[in-house]
């Protein structure tokens, strides 16, 4: 078709609205503006055109073709009000806390998953089931090189490398987790509603050199055994 006839939009351009469709999109917005301005601009230089005088669109507008932003969209995760709490268990018992995230983003590709990246501040490790002194005592020792040794790695990361749906709004992810400065992979699920998600992870902290009270690398522990993993429940927002 010519600059000044209308064009026809396929069918297949329509998309079904994703978990993501009620997040704001800036950047799509401007370019649909900019192309509709562009469009009256041409279709006005079309109407004023003398009768048999043809009108070249680069004449008329020259951005008449809009190259719109890919549809890949980097979401900013809100560290201040994303929690990541744990779960540590012993045979008598467990102790629970939380990890401040330092940042983190997920890139969506088509209103889906596609990956992400996060940075855990090790640094911010808190405990909430005990108080007073023995609160202190644990979190300085979870600190400590028997456990985390956050002197000398301060930060954890989990970047995704492999993203599946699994199920409406849910997917199966595969990351790289490096604690400690070692890399191994993990595989947890993902709900994502509108703008917030949440995930549940399991860490076997030996395959990251936390040895202290582990079975894995200390015998006849009895009742001072820690088992090697533990939860991680994340709820995000962005």
């Amino acid at each position: 078709p010519g600059p000044c006839e209308p064009r026809r939009l396929s069918a297949d351009t329509k998309r079904r609205p994703g978990p993501f469709a009620g997040v704001r999109r800036a950047s799509s917005d401007k370019a649909a503006i900019f192309a509709a301005f562009s469009m009256i601009l041409l279709l006005a230089a079309c109407a004023d055109a003398p009768e048999g005088q043809k009108v070249e669109a680069n004449e008329a507008v020259a951005t008449e073709t809009v190259e719109v932003a890919s549809d890949a969209m980097t979401y900013v995760i809100d560290t201040e009000n994303s929690l990541v709490n744990w779960v540590g268990s012993k045979p008598g018992g467990e102790h629970t806390g939380t990890v401040q995230l330092a940042s983190g983003e997920l890139l969506v590709k088509e209103e889906n998953l596609a990956s992400g990246t996060f940075v855990l501040d090790m640094t911010s490790i808190t405990d909430t089931d005990l108080e007073g002194e023995k609160k202190a005592k644990l979190e300085g020792h979870l600190k400590s090189d028997d456990f985390f040794g956050v002197a000398t790695h301060p930060t954890s990361k989990l970047v995704f490398t492999k993203v599946k749906a699994s199920g409406k709004n849910s997917y199966e992810v595969t990351g790289d987790l490096t604690i400690k400065n070692i890399t191994k992979p993990v595989t947890f699920d993902v709900s994502i509603y509108g703008s917030k998600a949440t995930a549940t992870l399991k860490v076997d902290r030996a395959e990251y050199d936390v040895r202290y009270g582990s079975g894995s690398f200390f015998d006849n522990l009895g009742d001072k055994t820690i088992y090697d993993e533990f939860d991680l429940v994340v709820d995000l927002e962005f």
